[in-house]
């Protein structure tokens, strides 16, 4: 028998979402909802990037680390609540699980920050900023002039300096990013370019 086709017109075609393609991420979070254990691919995926942006928020790699393992059991415990919401925009091979797992992770350091305010760590500009996010031990040399200018980014306000870091280090695209500080795509590009130019404004006595 052949399928219902329904269709949809005017404002309310509109208002609703469409999913327009794979969203990458797809089969990982059907298996881990038929079988919890199997999110163990989601977090192997994405943990480096996770703990990346939570080092750059909190500056300290055990808080880091704390913050980043509260993500993962909170994305698990509510991977039932997520919802798919890709559009042609994101792109192919895009990941809106990604998005969702960020705002997860950008909520759980506002937490932290604030549980924490009784011992602050060490401000992120004044750390060494490491290549590799795992690699925290690694002795490899720093580039001086790429070690100002992370410092830098750790001077930024907030958002500037979440955005920089979710577009540089994460390499997310504009969507994504919006998608996880609640913004629109044009305003996540003026916090760059802002962020950016603050950066090189930063440096320039340096040089």
């Amino acid at each position: 028998m052949a399928r219902p086709v329904f269709r949809t017109t005017g404002a309310a075609r509109d208002a609703v979402p469409r999913l327009a393609h794979l969203d990458r991420d797809r089969p990982f979070v059907e298996a881990a909802r038929r079988d919890p254990a199997r999110f163990d691919a989601l977090y192997r995926r994405y943990l480096a990037q996770v703990y990346s942006f939570a080092y750059y928020e909190l500056g300290d790699h055990h808080a880091a680390e704390d913050a980043t393992e509260r993500t993962f059991l909170a994305a698990l415990a509510n991977l039932d609540r997520f919802e798919e919401r890709a559009r042609p925009a994101d792109g192919e091979g895009a990941s809106t699980f990604r998005v969702w797992l960020f705002q997860i992770a950008r909520n759980v350091i506002s937490n932290e920050r604030r549980t924490t305010r009784r011992h602050p760590s060490e401000p992120i500009a004044e750390t060494t900023v490491i290549a590799d996010p795992l690699d925290v031990e690694g002795d490899a040399v720093r580039n001086e002039e790429a070690v100002a200018a992370w410092r830098a980014v750790g001077r930024l306000p907030g958002d500037r300096r979440r955005a920089v870091v979710l577009r540089f280090v994460d390499e997310m695209s504009t969507a994504e990013i919006a998608g996880v500080l609640g913004k629109s795509e044009a305003a996540v590009r003026v916090l760059i370019h802002r962020a950016l130019r603050s950066v090189a404004k930063d440096l320039g006595p340096r040089r």
